[in-house]
């Protein structure tokens, strides 16, 4: 027996200069054209996050870097990453402020997967991270 319909949900990361809004025309226009005849495809966008790139020159920032090279004894390197954060994009263009991401997570960490795991030392590392961020960034303004 063959199934009558199918659904599928399907997550896109967005870069800077896309919206969600053109991005979904976009998906709906090749995902229609490429479906076989007969076959009718309808697109429902759940939500829409604007991407946004953090900058990695700001104050917090600074604040941020100190405090994790305090803490773990090493110099972060900042990373460009995709993630759904829609409130971080609404920050920038809402409130004209940057957010600062503090990750704690290793890659390896399978997050949001079935085998999704924190190590216990890095989540140590972050509670003695954030107070020491606080500090840092209080001392810097």
């Amino acid at each position: 027996m063959i199934a009558s319909k199918a659904y599928a949900k399907i997550s896109m990361r967005l870069v800077p200069h896309q919206t969600s809004d053109e991005i979904t025309a976009l998906f709906q226009k090749h995902f229609t054209s490429i479906a076989p005849a007969g076959v009718t495809v309808r697109v429902t966008p759940h939500h829409g996050g604007e991407p946004v790139v953090t900058p990695t020159d700001s104050a917090a920032y600074r604040a941020a870097a100190r405090a994790l090279e305090t803490t773990f004894g090493k110099k972060p390197v900042p990373t460009r990453g995709g993630g759904s954060i829609p409130i971080v994009a609404m920050f920038k263009s809402e409130l004209g402020l940057d957010t600062v991401l503090l990750g704690f997570g290793l890659d390896s960490d399978a997050i949001h997967s079935p085998n999704e795991h924190f190590g216990v030392f890095n989540f140590l590392k972050g509670i003695e991270t954030i107070p020491e961020f606080y500090r840092e960034y209080a001392t810097a303004q």
